[in-house]
């Protein structure tokens, strides 16, 4: 059974990491698949997944484009809905991190932290739920993290933008409910991505690990998998919720 046979999705930051391993969960489900990815340095790999994904018998393309930009974000909305016909899924993946202690975090570090990782999630949010308020369906799902809930040292930057993400969610959820639009959020844990790979390594990944009820990281495919499920009708009574996947880090 595919659970997102012919709908069309739109995934921001899928070039790696968690946004790849969503976009190859879609599509195995029958999605069609727009993704986005910025540097370019991703723009072999984000090609090579454009393949991947097509052999699922989708269609699927990638943009080089910044959701953070929000005339950026307006045109690749407007190029999906030319190209794919229409806007059913939203997923606000993309993000970075640029941790530091607050007394020794500037100015830039901040703004390009909230920039990339809350005000995207506002830019294309905005421009994906005029076509699904006429369609009078749709499912946002917004990437936060279990930093957004808990806070972490040398991280007040990345926390505010994912915790920012979850008030976010819950608004966008009162809003939109009467038109038949979800919106939900998901917290990562600790998961296995180039982003987290340093954690990995000697006695700061055994400190993390002891603090993990599950005692392991997590991997990709499991935040696709919770991904597939808000964003397909199993989930068609859950809105402006946040599922934490994290092992059990936030009990």
């Amino acid at each position: 059974m595919k659970l997102l046979e012919g709908k069309v999705a739109i995934i921001t930051g899928a070039a790696r990491g968690i946004g790849e391993a969503i976009a190859m969960k879609f599509a195995e489900h029958g999605a069609h698949v727009a993704f986005t990815y910025v540097s370019e340095s991703s723009a072999e790999r984000a090609e090579a997944l454009v393949l991947k994904l097509q052999a699922f018998g989708v269609q699927a393309r990638a943009w080089r484009t910044n959701a953070a930009e929000f005339s950026a974000s307006e045109q690749f909305v407007g190029e999906v809905l030319k190209e794919f016909g229409t806007i059913d899924v939203c997923v606000n993946n993309a993000g970075i991190s640029k941790d530091n202690l607050l007394l020794r975090m500037s100015p830039e570090q901040w703004d390009e932290v909230m920039d990339v990782n809350l005000k995207s999630v506002f830019n294309m949010t905005k421009q994906v739920i005029r076509p699904m308020m006429k369609a009078r369906k749709g499912s946002i799902v917004n990437m936060s993290s279990i930093i957004g809930i808990r806070g972490n040292a040398g991280q007040s930057s990345y926390a505010a933008s994912k915790a920012g993400i979850i008030g976010f969610t819950k608004s966008v959820a009162h809003e939109l409910g009467s038109r038949n639009i979800r919106c939900n959020a998901i917290a990562p844990g600790f998961v296995e991505t180039d982003m987290t790979h340093y954690l990995k390594e000697g006695e700061a990944a055994k400190s993390f690990l002891e603090k993990i009820p599950l005692g392991r990281f997590g991997a990709a495919e499991e935040i696709a998998n919770t991904t597939l499920f808000l964003a397909s009708d199993l989930s068609g009574y859950v809105t402006g919720q946040v599922l934490s996947v994290c092992g059990g880090l936030n009990i």
